[in-house]
C-alpha cells in the first residue's frame, strides 16, 4: 500500500468536522490525519472527543500562536484551512512557505490585497492550493455544465440566476462572526463564491465587468424597529426575550454546538448565538450583481437572505434555446445537525427549451450525501483515489481567486456606485 498523506487542520469549528470526520471515518485507507490547531483548547478537545468516538486516536492539539511548531514538528503534506475567512490568507501563505500544500475552505480569502499575497506566494513556493467548491460536484449542477459543453442550447448569451436563502439557515449567517464584513467579506465574497464559481463553471469563463448594489434591509436593529419590535437582547443564551423567538438559537439545546461554542466561549469570548436584530452588522441582507464575462456572456444575481424557502433558480439563455433549473434545498444551521443534509436535494427539475422544437425535461441521477449529493464525491477527490473527471471539477487557486473576484468586485462597486474591472484588482 502506498504511503497515506498526512493532513494538519487549523480551525476545529462546524466547518471542519466536514473535513476530519471524512478522513478518519470514510478515507484512512489513503489519508491520515495527524494535528489540530485552534485558538481554543477546548474545541480541540471536542474535536479529538469526535474523532474518537470514530474509532480514532486522538492528534497531537497546538494553539494558533504554535503554528509554525506544528508545522516544523508534525511535517504534514498538506495544511486544511477552515479558520475564519480574514484568516486564511496567513494560514495559506506561511503553510507553504514551511513546504506544505494547502485545501482551503471557500471562500479563499476576503478582499483583492489577500488574494494577490496568496497569488504570489504559490509563484515564489510552488506549492498547490485546492479550494472545496462543493457544489460543482452536485450531479444537477454537473448535468448543468454537461448540457452546456454539448452544445444543448448553443453559445450561452445571459444567465439569470435568483439563491434564496431561508429564515433558518439565511439568519445564521447574521448570528456569526460572518455579520462582520471584515470576517468575511460579507455574503457576496463568503456565500456568493458557490454561486459565482457555478457560473464560472458552467460557463468555462471568468469575469471581467462586475456591477452590484445592495444592502441591509431585514436583520439588525434598525430593520427590527421599524417593523414595529420593541423587545431586544443581545445573544439567545440566558435571554428571557429569545426563548420564544423563530430567530434565536439555543446552543444549549445541541449538543455539537453546545460542545464547540458555549462550553468554549471562556476561551475565546465568541459568542455563536448572537442576535440577528442586534447592533454592529454590517453585511447585506439583498443583493444584486450584474456581470459580464470574458466570452461575453451576460449575468443577473440576486441573493437575499430572509426568503420563505430555501433554494435557486437559475436559466441560461443561448443562440439555440434556453435550460431552466430549479432547485429546493433543506435547510439547516452549520453544524446544527447531521452533515450530510447540508444543501440536501428536496426537489429539483431541469428543463431545455430548444428553439423551434418542444421543451423536454432533464433527469439527473440521484445521489446520497450533502450538497444533492456532491460532498462524497469532492471528498474523494481530495482524500481518497479520484477519477478521471471530463468537467474538471476539482478547483485550484485560480477557480478560487475568480469566484472571490467577483464578490470582490461587487462590494467595491456597492462602496463606489461604479462598474469595477476585474482585471484592476490582481495580476496573476
Amino acid at each position: 500500500m502506498s504511503k497515506r498523506k498526512t493532513y494538519a487542520l487549523i480551525g476545529t469549528g462546524g466547518r471542519a468536522q466536514f473535513f476530519y470526520k471524512a478522513i478518519v471515518r470514510d478515507f484512512n485507507d489513503t489519508s491520515e490525519l495527524v494535528a489540530f490547531c485552534d485558538v481554543n483548547q477546548t474545541r480541540m478537545d471536542y474535536a479529538n472527543k469526535v474523532i474518537g468516538e470514530l474509532g480514532a486516536k486522538p492528534v497531537p492539539t497546538y494553539k494558533a500562536s504554535e503554528f509554525d511548531r506544528m508545522i516544523e514538528e508534525i511535517k504534514p503534506d498538506t495544511l486544511i484551512v477552515t479558520t475564519v475567512d480574514r484568516t486564511h490568507h496567513q494560514y495559506i501563505i506561511r503553510a507553504m512557505q514551511l513546504g506544505c500544500d494547502v485545501i482551503s475552505e471557500k471562500p479563499m480569502t476576503v478582499d483583492e490585497e489577500k488574494c494577490q499575497a496568496i497569488l504570489d506566494a504559490i509563484k515564489e513556493t510552488g506549492r498547490n492550493l485546492r479550494v472545496t467548491f462543493n457544489y460543482r460536484y452536485s450531479p444537477h449542477n454537473t448535468k448543468i455544465r454537461e448540457l452546456i459543453m454539448d452544445g444543448a442550447i448553443g453559445d450561452v448569451t445571459s444567465v439569470h440566476f435568483e439563491w434564496l436563502l431561508n429564515t433558518k439557515h439565511g439568519a445564521d449567517y447574521f448570528r456569526r462572526w460572518h455579520r462582520d464584513k471584515r470576517n468575511s467579506g460579507g455574503l457576496l465574497v463568503h456565500k456568493s463564491t458557490h454561486h459565482f464559481d457555478l457560473v464560472n463553471f458552467w460557463l468555462g469563463s471568468q469575469p471581467k465587468t462586475v456591477f452590484a448594489l445592495g444592502d441591509l434591509r431585514f436583520y439588525g436593529r434598525e430593520n427590527a424597529e421599524q417593523r414595529g419590535v420593541t423587545e431586544f437582547y443581545s445573544r439567545s443564551h440566558g435571554s428571557k426575550a429569545a426563548e420564544n423567538d423563530h430567530f434565536a438559537l439555543h446552543l444549549e439545546k445541541n449538543e455539537n454546538l453546545k460542545a464547540m461554542y458555549l462550553d468554549a466561549e471562556h476561551e475565546d469570548g465568541y459568542f455563536r448565538d448572537q442576535s440577528v436584530f442586534g447592533d454592529g452588522i454590517n453585511i447585506e441582507d439583498t443583493m444584486g450583481v450584474t456581470v459580464q464575462y470574458r466570452n461575453k456572456a451576460l449575468l443577473t444575481y440576486n441573493l437575499y437572505a430572509y426568503a420563505p424557502w430555501e433554494g435557486f433558480r437559475v436559466a441560461f439563455n443561448g443562440t439555440k434555446g434556453r435550460i431552466e433549473m430549479d432547485v429546493v434545498e433543506a435547510s439547516y444551521v452549520n453544524s446544527g445537525g447531521d452533515q450530510a443534509l447540508e444543501g440536501a436535494v428536496v426537489g429539483k427539475k431541469i428543463t431545455v427549451h430548444p428553439i423551434f422544437e418542444a421543451p423536454y425535461e432533464v433527469k439527473v441521477e440521484e445521489k446520497k450525501g450533502g450538497h444533492g449529493g456532491g460532498d462524497p464525491v469532492l471528498l474523494n477527490d481530495l482524500f481518497g483515489t479520484p477519477e478521471p473527471d471530463r468537467f474538471n471539477r476539482a478547483a485550484s487557486h485560480v477557480d478560487g481567486a475568480m469566484s472571490i473576484l467577483t464578490g470582490i468586485a461587487g462590494n467595491k462597486s456597492i462602496r463606489t456606485g461604479l462598474p469595477v474591472q476585474v482585471a484592476d484588482l490582481v495580476r496573476f
